[in-house]
């Protein structure tokens, strides 16, 4: 160990809350002008004399599918939007269905999942590079990539909720994929794939030993334990909560016992910063914005140990504590009646002249950790076919050619036509 690498580390972190609508996944050129805007949200505030990290949030690349299809940006609903997609992508999605015994969404998440990854990671590796940041990119569905002679392939029928992490140079650190899934990325949802526990790891990095605990991972001791004991001392919390901020929780551990949302929200980054373990610090931005049907509110924070905050403040309808370095303020202070009411205004379909109106911003801390000692975890397949691709060594992955799946589904359909008429 060099006398450099011994040195105490000091670094910026930063939490972005961003707006997002269906508007900003319209096309390449809006999807990266809406990832950017948020790089320039945090620009002014970039130490000049130490690292930067940059945290972005939860499933900021989900939307992508809607890219390219004017109607399901404008379909008003996810239901409607999907199974627009569906049919305008269906020369490419029949056959992912067919081969890789998938559900639709699914199938027309990966089919376009080649493309969507590209466009989403190679944005974020320019982004890193031209702000000079540790980014983490917030979280994407993403597939295993493995590479074989030079070439790069999908494994079939996986999709995770995935983070990935970039170093001021855009190349690789790590990346991480979600465990605990909400119903609404479960079957009947988007269809995701739970992530492996066992495949958490923690990156050391002069911004910190990173662990990723990916919104409700962050709330699950298995995950945060699993973290604790890789060493973990940052932990990065990408959020997208959908549902107002203000209303109850809607995963109550007690269905006997529910909270409001806010208070269930100090047992993820606030806990895990403040009982005393190896986590000193926790980046938890979240999205605020009504996408086509759905509202997603909340508050972004960088939380710590009491002492490294003493300052009494909290979420909304909650009590003001120590822990938190920096937190964004909700759109409204007033008595719980009021702030129940503030956050159903905003809410999508809500009607009222409040709707769709969140605040927006950017927090930042300056943070200190003993000089780094964890080895850096060894590569995943999947992390050595990434680190390929956005160095420019692997070609990504393209959709295959689609004429066979017309006629896969002109026979499937000439099939059900013939039994239904044998049974008249």
């Amino acid at each position: 160990m060099t006398s450099g690498e011994a040195q105490p580390r000091h670094f910026r972190a930063f939490a972005v809350q961003p707006h997002w609508s269906a508007g900003d996944f319209a096309s390449a050129d809006t999807f990266r002008a809406w990832l950017r805007g948020q790089l320039e949200l945090a620009r002014p505030h970039l130490a000049p004399d130490r690292p930067n990290l940059v945290v972005l949030t939860e499933l900021n690349g989900l939307p992508l599918v809607l890219r390219g299809v004017p109607l399901a940006v404008r379909a008003g609903t996810f239901e409607r939007a999907a199974l627009l997609l569906f049919l305008r992508h269906l020369p490419h999605a029949l056959p992912v269905l067919l081969r890789e015994r998938v559900s639709p969404i699914r199938a027309l998440q990966l089919a376009l999942s080649g493309e969507n990854a590209r466009l989403y990671l190679e944005t974020c590796r320019d982004l890193a590079r031209e702000y000079g940041v540790y980014l983490c990119c917030g979280s994407a569905p993403m597939p295993r990539f493995r590479l074989e002679g030079g070439r790069v392939h999908r494994e079939p029928g996986v999709l995770h909720n995935e983070t990935v992490l970039l170093d001021p140079q855009g190349d690789l650190i790590g990346v991480a994929d979600k465990v605990h899934l909400t119903p609404a990325e479960e079957a009947g949802g988007v269809d995701l794939t739970p992530g492996p526990l066992e495949e958490l790891r923690v990156f050391p990095t002069p911004v910190g030993d990173l662990g990723v605990a990916i919104s409700l991972d962050a709330f699950r001791e298995d995950v945060t334990s699993r973290l604790e004991a890789q060493g973990c001392t940052v932990l990065l919390q990408p959020d997208a909560n959908g549902a107002p901020w203000t209303d109850l929780e809607g995963l109550p551990p007690d269905p006997e016992n529910v909270r409001d949302q806010p208070v269930a929200w100090l047992e993820s980054s606030w806990q895990a910063t403040t009982r005393g373990r190896s986590i000193r610090y926790a980046v938890n931005p979240m999205v605020v914005g009504n996408l086509l049907d759905l509202t997603f509110d909340g508050q972004s924070a960088i939380t710590g140990r009491a002492e490294d905050a003493p300052k009494p403040r909290s979420y909304a309808l909650t009590e003001p504590r120590p822990g938190f370095l920096a937190l964004l303020p909700w759109v409204e202070e007033a008595g719980p009646e009021r702030l129940r009411a503030a956050g159903r205004e905003r809410a999508a379909g809500s009607g009222h002249p409040w709707e769709n109106r969140y605040r927006t911003g950017v927090l930042h801390a300056d943070l200190t950790l003993p000089p780094a000692w964890l080895p850096a975890p060894p590569r995943t397949r999947h992390e050595v076919a990434l680190a390929a691709l956005l160095r420019g060594e692997a070609a990504w992955p393209r959709r295959g050619p689609g004429w066979w799946a017309v006629a896969a589904g002109a026979a499937l359909l000439g099939l059900v036509w013939s039994r239904r008429r044998r049974r008249r």
